[in-house]
């Protein structure tokens, strides 16, 4: 035997070679190399190759480390600067792999993506092959399990939901392949033209169907004729045992558990145990949806309706009756007018040209302001309010009510007097609304007008609740409480927009409090099973007359009058605006223990600020806002995260039944989000987001 045959005891050769095996994933073989620390990544890589001897690109192929979690793409690297030794296993295998996206809409596809790329990376490729802009906005969740549900039979429900269309789609830029999984028969082809970069119109901003030949988008494709833009268009619930089938979280506790499935937005699929072909949901993660509009975002418009109407339908998010009858009518109008999407130009009546009718011309174009029509221009002209408004301030075991002031709202500040010719004096009382909550409190049909103001002060916050008399009333006092909630004035140029925009929502909910007697089934093509939570259909099965489906089909019938004119866009607009004016919306509920504090309690992350809640009624005790926050960090060793802030106490918490890492990276990408402006292009500095949100682990 040669002498560099010769196996010495610690697994090395007698001239310094040792074994390195390895597991080839395409042909199921394990091979092992004779190497030596000093040999790099490529040229291992190459050996390998060379002796399996096999015709075939591996160029999209990469070594995984099993034991350490880690990809070796630093080809120059050695195997010492690795610290990889005899007793490694690694494994040779395609960087691109399939897996099953559950979108916002809750059809699937099969994507091929880099499971090499940070998942931050392999949204933004996802989002481009999909003509979704700002990726950023989007991550990827582990699908949440019902506890009360074996894991086989929810297998088992996702693949009778779930049929699959053959044919690729291609990425742009890249040879990745997608696979539509839903009711249509047939492929999708896609250009790099697709995912405009010049924000050039795509889209007509009234049905959002191409404005450019459908050749152009999808080439020969079968979807071509019909039905070009499937991701941009709403298909109807088809029964209501979707509803049933699906997770429905029961309380504030089951909707944090799902928030412990966000993935690492810094760290690749593969580091996280993501296997091939693994259901992962791809969902709008910060609710901060920048320079939203229909000429562009046709897609991200339907992806973002889809999974707001998702998260009401199954009680994800709370709404009074009202609202929920709004949100079924307009549901079915969009249903409607989905089906009838070849005509780009329906429901679209002459109508005279009031304040409501043009905030929703203006809606149309954006949701973020934009260009106004001159309508709006001086509704408010003064940056200031003075009226009589009622104000509570609620006490246990209280029984005194509202008490009547003249009420004057300067800046960010109301001043409560006993009547109007006290105004130049001294005011009874006096509130500063900065970092405040404000919650609505409204019922159309009871004339309630109420608004909710959490007020923080020293030991925690200030409830003070004002009662308006009116609706327009309410929409300028809405407005302005809303606006000093994050510090700014009624000056602000946004001031008007959300007056209208209050007004509208509330325009949309107005409904005779009791329907008519019905005597006769209503012939009809609503499915109210498939509009309306089931909270709301087990509150009508004790009401008489008639059915509870006939009953439940004229309040949405109703309700539909106040939308029935409104384009397909136009009405997917208002029902995400609708959403967005919710009282919860926004709100990422975590478990957490407050240094000091036994019991658990709830951190609320939003857009601009934190909120200490109850778990049990999920009230706020205490909101800090982004804007007073100086800095936040992270002890990773007892995964405690600390907050400090300019003018406040420092806060301390640790995470419960999350890591610690999600919590931080929620507060990161909101900052993140924030450094955003219409100036720029749609370029993302990834390493920015990083720094902001990867921390060091």
């Amino acid at each position: 035997m040669a002498l560099d045959g010769i196996r010495m005891p610690d697994g090395c050769y007698a001239d310094g070679t040792w074994e390195l095996k390895m597991h080839v994933t395409d042909l199921h073989r394990d091979v092992s190399l004779r190497v030596t620390g000093e040999i790099h990544i490529g040229g291992v890589m190459l050996k390998l190759v060379e002796k399996l001897d096999v015709k075939k690109d591996w160029s999209d192929h990469a070594l995984w480390w099993e034991k350490k979690k880690t990809w070796l793409l630093k080809t120059h690297w050695t195997l010492d600067k690795y610290g990889i030794q005899a007793d490694a296993r690694l494994l040779f295998t395609p960087q691109h792999k399939l897996l099953r996206l559950q979108l916002p809409n809750m059809k699937h596809m099969k994507v091929k993506v880099n499971f090499s790329d940070r998942v931050f990376k392999a949204v933004s490729d996802i989002c481009k092959t999909f003509n979704i802009r700002h990726p950023e906005e989007l991550s990827l969740l582990r699908k949440p399990r019902d506890p009360k549900k074996k894991k086989k039979k929810l297998e088992d429900a996702e693949e009778e939901e779930a049929l699959e269309m053959e044919g690729p789609l291609l990425t742009p830029g890249s040879a990745s392949e997608v696979i539509y999984i839903g009711p249509v028969k047939g492929s999708i082809y896609s250009s790099p033209g697709l995912y405009s970069k010049t924000m050039t119109p795509t889209y007509d901003s009234r049905d959002g169907s191409p404005l450019s030949p459908t050749s152009a988008w999808f080439g020969d494709s079968p979807l071509s004729e019909g039905n070009p833009s499937i991701l941009a268009v709403s298909q109807p619930i088809s029964s209501p045992d979707i509803l049933v089938k699906l997770y429905k979280p029961q309380s504030l506790l089951d909707k944090a558990k799902i928030n412990q499935g966000w993935l690492d937005s810094s760290r690749s699929l593969m580091e996280q145990d993501v296997k091939e072909n693994e259901v992962l949901l791809l969902r709008f993660k910060y609710h901060s949806f920048f320079d939203l509009n229909p000429k562009y975002d046709a897609i991200r418009v339907n992806q973002l309706y889809e999974q707001a109407k998702w998260a009401i339908l199954l009680e994800e998010i709370e709404c009074t009756e009202e609202e929920m009858m709004m949100f079924a009518a307009l549901q079915y109008h969009i249903n409607k007018l989905s089906i009838m999407s070849s005509d780009n130009h329906m429901n679209n009546s002459e109508k005279e040209v009031d304040e409501v009718d043009a905030a929703l011309s203006d809606l149309e174009i954006t949701l973020e302001g934009g260009k106004t029509s001159n309508t709006l221009g001086d509704i408010t002209s003064i940056p200031e309010l003075a009226d009589y408004v009622k104000v509570f301030k609620p006490k246990k075991l209280t029984l005194k009510g509202y008490k009547q002031y003249w009420c004057t709202f300067k800046d960010i500040t109301i001043s409560c007097y006993k009547s109007k010719e006290e105004a130049h004096g001294t005011p009874a009382h006096q509130m500063n609304l900065r970092g405040c909550e404000v919650t609505p409190d409204v019922n159309i049909s009871g004339q309630k007008f109420n608004i909710k103001l959490l007020i923080p002060v020293a030991e925690g916050m200030n409830e003070i609740w004002l009662r308006c008399d009116m609706e327009k009333q309410y929409a300028h006092w809405m407005a302005a409480c809303r606006l000093a909630s994050k510090g700014k004035t009624m000056a602000d140029s946004s001031y008007n927009l959300e007056v209208q925009n209050i007004l509208s929502f509330l325009k949309m909910q107005h409904m005779n409090p009791d329907p008519p007697f019905i005597a006769e089934p209503i012939n009809t093509d609503i499915n109210p099973e498939c509009l309306v939570s089931p909270r709301y259909l087990k509150k009508y099965k004790n009401k008489q007359p008639g059915s509870i489906r006939d009953l439940i089909t004229a309040r949405i019938l109703e309700a539909h009058q106040n939308v029935a004119q409104m384009s397909l866009i136009e009405a997917k607009m208002r029902f995400i605006q609708a959403w967005q004016s919710l009282p919860e919306f926004g709100i990422t509920h975590f478990l957490a223990k407050f240094h000091g504090v036994k019991r658990e309690e709830l951190i609320g992350i939003t857009y601009n600020r934190l909120i200490r809640m109850d778990p049990g009624t999920g009230d706020a005790i205490k909101t800090w806002r982004f804007s007073n926050m100086k800095q936040w960090n992270v002890n990773w060793e007892i995964k405690m995260v600390t907050v400090e802030f300019a003018d406040e106490p420092s806060i301390s918490f640790v995470c419960a039944e999350v890591d610690c890492k999600v919590v931080h990276e929620f507060i990161g990408g909101y900052i993140f989000l924030s450094t955003r402006a219409k100036d720029q292009n749609e370029s993302l500095d990834e390493e920015m987001f990083y720094k902001l949100t990867s921390g060091w682990i």
